[in-house]
């Protein structure tokens, strides 16, 4: 029994961890990026990629990892409806993060080169915090509507495999 609350507590820690990492980058991001200082927003952009390195990747690993652990621990077949939506939800939030992270990167870059040249951002750096944003959007609903289906554990008969 120890063992359950172990890796269930694990479990919900990694979605705090992994949605507040979100949250809270999209925030410095959005206040940063409206800064007219490029040291501000070449800094935030640092931090954001640092962000993700530390909380986001370790807590999105442990996630499935700790769902399927507790799945087995609590003897629930995968094709339970509400873990089938679990993975799915989780699977359009890393969808989604993945080329976010990538762009967040490129935007790093972008931001140090221009800080270093003395110039503004370019133009593709306004592209990428566009497309971060279009990524961003689907990827945390899907996250926050994951922790939803993890908590209500909505019966969908349509859902249901087999006979």
């Amino acid at each position: 029994m120890p063992l359950l609350y172990f890796v269930k507590a694990l479990h919900i820690l990694s979605a705090m961890i992994f949605l507040g990492t979100g949250m809270g980058s999209a925030w410095i991001k959005f206040r940063a990026d409206r800064c007219p200082d490029i040291r501000v927003v070449a800094w935030a952009q640092q931090e954001i990629v640092r962000a993700d390195w530390i909380f986001t990747v370790p807590a999105g690993l442990s996630l499935p990892l700790t769902g399927l652990w507790l799945a087995w621990l609590y003897r629930l077949p995968l094709t339970t409806p509400w873990v089938l939506m679990g993975v799915a939800g989780f699977a359009v939030a890393g969808l989604c993060w993945l080329p976010a992270a990538y762009l967040q990167i490129r935007m790093r870059r972008t931001a140090d080169a221009a800080l270093a040249a003395g110039a503004p951002l370019p133009e593709s750096f306004v592209r990428d915090r566009l497309w971060w944003t279009l990524l961003g959007i689907p990827s945390f609903s899907a996250a926050v509507l994951t922790v939803w289906v993890m908590v209500a554990k909505p019966h969908w008969s349509f859902l249901q495999f087999g006979s």
